[in-house]
């Protein structure tokens, strides 16, 4: 998957500096809203898919929300921070930290809310903090605990770095590993929107 974003990274880096594709750019430019209306309604049919999901919810309570809202809180928390190291303004850089690790959502969303560059940082932040939870999950498990693995792995808990939250940690890590996931993921287009509007 990471391999797969990378490639397309590269492959759109390339297309558009060279001028190569200027009917799909612009199609896609125009079109941006639609796609991602498809995008979330794709993630809507992931979730539906989730065996077992209504049932933990009732088990869990509130208690499921501990995770997903510690984790959207420290990733606010570090927007500011990187504001203040980075001189951007907080709410640009609020929004880019919002985006949980998904970088597809949040570069697009920024890139049609701050254009092109705005859009870039925050597909390259998300995409690698993404990459960095895959180093980051072993070595939670082994020196702090499982919720700390979820927590790094932000909105890609409930797909791309479940493997690896399978591999390291237990059955109920993984349950709430997925429903952290479907939390963040719900969260992200409304917080990035949210925070961008913000004037502070």
């Amino acid at each position: 998957m990471v391999i797969l974003a990378l490639a397309a990274l590269a492959a759109g880096i390339l297309i558009g500096a060279g001028d190569l594709g200027n009917g799909l750019t612009e199609w896609i430019a125009s079109n941006t809203d639609w796609i991602l209306g498809v995008l979330m309604f794709s993630v809507g049919i992931s979730v539906g898919l989730q065996e077992g999901i209504s049932a933990k919810l009732r088990q869990y309570h509130v208690r499921i929300l501990i995770i997903p809202f510690g984790t959207i809180a420290a990733s606010v928390l570090g927007g500011v921070i990187c504001a203040a190291i980075t001189g951007y303004p907080v709410n640009q850089s609020v929004s880019i930290t919002s985006g949980l690790g998904w970088y597809s959502l949040s570069g697009a969303m920024l890139s049609e809310l701050g254009g092109a560059e705005l859009g870039s940082i925050a597909f390259l932040s998300n995409l690698l903090r993404e990459i960095f939870s895959f180093f980051i999950i072993p070595f939670a498990a082994l020196k702090l605990n499982d919720f700390a693995c979820i927590a790094s792995a932000g909105a890609t808990s409930e797909d791309t770095t479940l493997p690896m939250m399978i591999k390291y940690t237990n059955g109920e890590a993984v349950v709430l590993s997925v429903l952290n996931g479907i939390l963040c993921s719900a969260a992200v287009p409304v917080l990035i929107s949210l925070f961008y509007q913000i004037p502070f």
